[in-house]
């Protein structure tokens, strides 16, 4: 396949490229039909973030403000039980076979697979596990003992945020984007699509396709 490029930095996007919907929102969802958060206004406040976030124009401060503050409200072990059963009955049916053969062929080239995402590290890791990639770059969520403190840590992974994260880990390890390739739906990550040596565009949301044209960029399904 031509848009495999070799022995290099494979980065990968997760919402709606790796798997089939958001898990941002789904979360929301999933804690608003267990009944662990205010439902009307919740799924209300959700459903907004998620809407800005598709048209490009997320506060992202805000949104995090919100997202995180179940997080700070409810106990390690009842997030844990919450989070594995969110795989089962949310992540589950978003699963994309196409997705796992494409990190199969990085894997067998070689590559590093990176998820870079801005979805909170707490709800992405286990996705990010079970797609067995090696690096997960994801928007921190504070912890102090062992408790969400409802605030961030660090630079959230969105947009140029993407950037700025993917450059303190590539110092970090002493890796370069040379031979690197980025796959991501949405124009929000056109910053980093910019910056890597091939950038493809998936099951991409309108404003990407029209960029993604304009540019020659390579499109791609992982949708059946």
């Amino acid at each position: 396949m031509s848009h495999i490029c070799t022995m290099a930095l494979a980065l990968f996007d997760l919402d709606n490229t790796l798997i089939a919907g958001d898990s941002d929102h789904g979360w929301g969802e999933f804690l608003v039909a267990q009944n662990r958060v205010d439902p009307a206004y919740y799924k209300r406040m959700n459903d907004q973030f998620y809407r800005d976030y598709q048209n490009g124009r997320l506060d992202m401060n805000a949104y995090l403000e919100f997202a995180l503050q179940p997080l700070a409200q409810l106990p390690a072990e009842e997030l844990a039980r919450l989070h594995r059963l969110f795989m089962e009955e949310v992540i589950a049916p978003l699963w994309l076979p196409r997705a796992a053969q494409l990190l199969q062929q990085h894997r067998e080239r070689g590559d590093t697979l990176i998820v870079i995402t801005s979805t909170t590290r707490f709800v992405v890791e286990p996705i990010s596990d079970k797609l067995g990639t090696d690096v997960l770059i994801a928007t921190e969520p504070e912890l102090i003992d062992g408790r969400y403190t409802g605030k961030v840590a660090g630079v959230p992974s969105y947009r140029e945020g993407k950037v700025v994260r993917l450059n303190a880990w590539l110092a970090e390890t002493g890796q370069s984007l040379a031979g690197s390739c980025f796959y991501s739906d949405s124009i929000n990550d056109l910053p980093l699509l910019e910056i890597v040596d091939r950038p493809v565009a998936v099951d991409p949301c309108e404003q990407l396709r029209e960029e993604a044209q304009r540019r020659g960029w390579e499109i791609i399904s992982l949708r059946d």
